[in-house]
């Protein structure tokens, strides 16, 4: 622990006094307290070298006043960035912090310019230091003063081209540059040019990539001394010596305030922590009223003293909480932060030196503390690094300023910057039409004579980014912590951790001999799906709208040549007895002891010919229902099947392939076609083979239909493959075209919840009602067909039809109708309706109709199948679809959300009148209704406004519809609970989005040769 400093902050009689006294300049952003907690520990040293120090920022005083008391040191109220606009202490609103550092830092710009170099002449300043405000630097570079900047994070543009997102300080936006007005591509060309005057980054640990700063200096962790001992600390807040204490600390933000809506709301409550425990409330608002065992901090306590006598702490990342907890060996509880990408690499830094859990925000919210807090005292966090990294950057600035180690003026700002962005530019071109690049950047392309384009891109391509052991030489992580952690289960298969058997599952103990490290692997990654609507009209030609999720499915492939390939003691044995080496697919499932099936499948490649030509696929449908246990491997193994058969693609090197999926199984958010995408991707990789997302989302069709024998329509697969983070996948499923990708607007969001009862496209009740459809199609085109020819014959009466050409035309189309939904509401109604009957027998519908023209189901002539509602469903579904898509679009009110949800409440009733319902996804979507109720009879607005059964129906999940806002979440876990109290069954809540298999690409990695996995 380091040691307690002096409240006075005095300096060392021994310090030497410097060359001459300095003047700083530190901009310092408003946003938070975490910056100028850090900024407070680089001023100290810089004051007591004999400095002077003006401090420009929006930061209350007092947060500088009770650390640093000196002559030397001056504060400026001055607002120059907005931060992050927060709907809540844990999210980001990206697009309004973007449009709010527009109207701070934009509109008044010229004038910011004039007054912040008047002022910067005014106090005849050194150096101009930023934390990390933008501006700042373009100020310095007018003023002719050199510009430093100190963080773990920065406004840079090139990781905004580069990770697809837009970067704004600590806000990560999931909307692409490319969607993005030109307004707002200005902005972040703005901030880019900015930050091109900037002369060196002092980098902190736990930092972002932030390739803009060609000269970087890293400097140690950034640390607040202690004033006071453990004891001290305990004994004025009289806490026992025995007892444990957790601080609770959410910055500056004030969590409370946001998660309590007066006059009810979100409340701490006492029972949320074990006996003999403590909780100390960082950020309080004076009203806010806590439980006994719960503790109020005064606004100007000085937190590292409360951390260092406390056992554990909960609260949410960023620097100056992680940081300081590194130091004081303080477990740290944290709750994820909605867009905000700072997280994954500070929680990375947490993790290596074993400081920290997650906890959920359904059980931060509904009070589930106890084990998180328990688990929290059985960490041993082990960071033993230095913590004087504020020394350290004081003295890289003092040095700076004197001239001392500066880089050369050879290179114009601009120039700086221009790998990162033109290869980001080059990398991320928009599909429809490039983003204009401004003057500054193209002209400094002349000014200095810089090299072509392709020539950049050539040198940033031979740089190799490496995580964890591998060395990423295609591909990019895009900030998806999930995927940062398959890499990291990767990197942990060495033979080290492996030794011990007894203590490992089999499929660890199998995937560690899986591949040659050595070689290339190939990583692709497909999410599961949420069913907005659309549904199970898919496969009648539907308008469907599906919100890729956040959870996904991993999946790594090598190739190898059959005599390198590495097997398993079974399979050389069985290569043995067929004396030859013929090549194998070898496959791992992940998480195989969370359910009953095996956890590998093998097999030779040949298997899957018939001679010259690959297996039918009825053929292979067999073969893998041989083992119930290995079924699941259909999933996988036939997409080589299908490439086989569909593509003609020839497999003569043994595949090694390893699954590990997030997305739950039997929950209807398609874990089976998340395997596949994300396994045929993967494969397509390995094999060079250039396929469009579209058409291998079909292709993955074909594996579920035909090798898995499941008769899904395409929707699933397509969202994906074809899908974006936090956009609804718009497709009219006619086989598979996309219309657009429909941005969830900013006021609303999704959720899912599982009601716990298994979900299978393979049951019998979604292929009855598939059957059942189809027979009414047949139907229809025959009673269309019976009208044209009726009208032919002047003498025979049309049944009310009326016979003019139109008439006759459209009874045409329809007598060859290829997809149900292309039949209006009004047309079914008022000519085939009253003809449909509610329930046939197969026998009878065969004698009548022949076949129902599926080629993907089969009639049972000794069933009965309910014709009407299957018929009505997908016809009535596609109306809906266009209305709800429509109404995304209208202007902001309760009156857009309560149409939506009243959509979605008629698509689940009918989805109960086909038989697809559930007594669990009854349960959820009523409970929603009573929510919703609740608050109207009480005359509150509501928080959630619709709910439907999803995907196949017959359990699964429910979508739910409501206000983006906490107390929506609040309302979700009481729902969750109190579906639990009457069931038993704690629904899994889906919130989140992530990027399709398109747009995640693929990663192609190999081991570094220094890296210890295991040969």
């Amino acid at each position: 622990m380091p040691p307690a400093e002096d409240a006075d902050h005095a300096p060392s009689s021994e310090q030497q006094p410097p060359l001459r006294r300095l003047v700083f300049a530190f901009y310092l952003t408003g946003h938070g307290f975490g910056h100028a907690t850090r900024a407070i520990e680089v001023v100290r040293h810089l004051i007591a070298a004999g400095h002077e120090v003006h401090v420009a920022t929006a930061v209350p005083e007092f947060v500088f006043t009770a650390e640093v008391r000196s002559p030397s040191f001056h504060i400026r109220n001055v607002i120059l960035d907005c931060g992050a606009v927060q709907t809540d202490a844990l999210t980001v609103d990206p697009l309004a912090s973007l449009e709010k550092y527009y109207q701070t830092a934009v509109v008044s710009r010229e004038s910011i310019l004039r007054t912040e170099v008047e002022w910067l002449t005014s106090i005849k300043a050194d150096l101009v230091v930023s934390d990390v405000v933008p501006v700042a630097c373009r100020v310095a570079a007018n003023a002719g003063i050199r510009s430093v900047c100190i963080g773990n994070f920065s406004f840079t543009y090139s990781e905004i081209l580069k990770n697809n997102r837009v970067t704004v300080g600590t806000i990560y936006m999931q909307n692409t540059l490319w969607q993005l007005g030109y307004h707002h591509r200005s902005i972040v060309w703005q901030i880019a040019e900015d930050y091109s005057h900037c002369d060196i980054l002092i980098r902190l640990p736990g930092y972002c990539p932030m390739p803009a700063f060609r000269d970087v200096t890293d400097v140690p962790l950034v640390v607040r001394g202690l004033h006071r001992s453990k004891t001290e600390v305990r004994k004025e807040l009289g806490i026992a010596a025995n007892a444990k204490v957790v601080v609770f600390n959410f910055g500056g933000q004030k969590i409370l305030m946001y998660y309590c809506p007066q006059p009810a709301g979100w409340k701490l409550k006492q029972q949320w922590l074990p006996d003999n425990w403590i909780c100390l409330v960082c950020g309080a608002s004076d009203s806010q009223e806590v439980p006994p065992n719960f503790i109020k901090l005064a606004k100007d306590t000085y937190t590292p003293d409360v951390m260092a006598a406390s056992d554990c702490m909960l609260g949410k990342i960023g620097y100056g909480t992680v940081s300081e907890a590194l130091a004081y060996k303080l477990p740290f509880i944290f709750v994820h932060r909605d867009y905000f990408n700072e997280e994954p690499f500070l929680r990375n830094l947490l993790e290596h030196y074993q400081s920290s859990i997650e906890m959920t925000r359904r059980d931060f919210l509904s009070g589930h503390w106890e084990p998180y807090l328990l688990h929290a005292l059985t960490l041993q966090p082990c960071y033993d690094g230095p913590i004087n990294g504020g020394e350290v950057a004081a003295q890289i600035l003092q040095d700076t300023a004197f001239g001392k180690g500066c880089i050369s003026d050879k290179f114009s700002g601009a120039r700086r910057l221009q790998d990162p962005i033109v290869l980001g530019y080059q990398l991320q071109r928009a599909p429809r039409g490039d983003v204009a690049i401004p003057d500054w950047y193209s002209l400094s392309t002349t000014e200095v004579g810089a090299c072509p384009i392709l020539e950049n891109i050539r040198t940033k391509e031979r740089s190799e980014p490496c995580f964890e052991d591998f060395q990423i030489l295609h591909g990019d992580l895009q900030g998806l912590t999930d995927t940062m952690a398959f890499l990291k289960s990767l990197s942990e298969l060495t033979q080290n951790e492996l030794k011990n058997h007894e203590k490992q599952p089999r499929d660890r103990i199998s995937a560690s001999v899986l591949f040659d490290w050595e070689d290339e692997i190939y990583i692709s990654r497909a999410p599961g799906r949420l069913d907005v609507m659309g549904g199970i009209a898919d496969y009648s030609g539907s308008l469907v709208l599906q919100l890729p999720l956040r959870e996904a499915c991993h999946v790594a492939v090598q190739r190898n040549h059959p005599s390198k390939q590495k097997l398993w003691k079974h399979v050389q044995a069985r290569q043995f007895e067929n004396a030859g080496v013929v090549p194998v697919v070898q496959i791992v499932s992940f998480g195989s002891e969370l359910s009953s099936r095996a956890p590998t499948f093998d097999m030779d490649l040949s298997d899957l010919m018939d001679g010259e030509k690959p297996i039918s696929y009825e053929k292979a449908r067999d073969y893998f229902c041989r083992d119930p246990s290995q079924k699941w491997a259909a999933y996988v193994a036939g997409t080589i099947l299908v490439l086989m058969t569909e593509l003609d693609v020839q497999f003569i090197d043994s595949i090694s392939i390893l699954v590990s999926s997030d997305v739950p199984e039997g929950k209807g958010v398609s874990s089976s076609a998340s395997v596949e995408v994300a396994t045929m991707s993967a494969v397509a990789a390995a094999y060079g083979l250039n396929i469009t997302p579209r058409d291998l989302a079909l292709l993955c069709q074909k594996v579920e239909n035909h090798v898995v024998g499941a008769p899904c329509g395409v929707m699933d697969q397509m969202t994906s493959a074809c899908g974006e983070a936090n956009k609804l996948l718009a497709m009219v499923c006619q086989p598979a075209e996309v219309k657009e990708l429909v941005a969830v607007p900013t006021h609303m969001r999704f959720w899912g919840l599982d009601s716990g009862i298994r979900h299978s496209v393979g049951g019998g009740d979604y292929g009855s009602v598939r059957v059942g459809t189809y027979m009414g199609r047949k139907m229809i085109k025959c009673a269309a067909s019976n009208f044209v020819l009726e009208s032919s014959n002047s003498n025979a009466p049309v049944q009310s039809i009326d016979c003019n050409q139109n008439a006759i035309d459209l009874l045409k189309s329809e007598a060859s109708l290829e997809y149900l939904c292309n039949l209006p509401p009004h047309r079914y109604e008022a000519i085939y309706a009253k003809d449909i009957p509610e329930v046939i027998t197969g026998d009878a519908f065969l004698d009548k109709y022949g076949d129902h023209d599926d080629t993907v189901t089969a009639i049972d002539p000794k069933r009965s199948y309910s014709v009407k509602a299957s018929t009505r469903h997908p016809i009535y579904e596609n109306f809906r679809v266009e209305n709800f898509k429509a109404l995304l679009e209208a202007a902001n009110a309760n009156e857009q959300l309560s149409a939506l949800g009243k959509l979605m409440y008629q698509c689940h009733y009918s989805y109960n009148a086909c038989g697809l319902g559930s007594d669990g996804t009854d349960r959820l979507v009523n409970l929603v209704q009573e929510m919703q109720q609740r608050k109207m009879s009480e005359s509150e607005s509501p928080s959630l406004f619709g709910a439907k059964i999803t995907g196949g129906g017959s359990g699964g999940s429910v979508c739910l519809i409501g206000k983006n806002c906490l107390k929506s979440s609040e309302e979700i876990v009481e729902i969750q609970q109190r579906y639990r109290a009457a069931t038993g069954y704690l629904p899994i809540i889906f919130d989140g989005s992530s990027p399709g298999a398109g747009k995640f690409g693929y990663l192609k990695i190999r081991r570094r040769p220094s890296s210890p996995i295991a040969e």
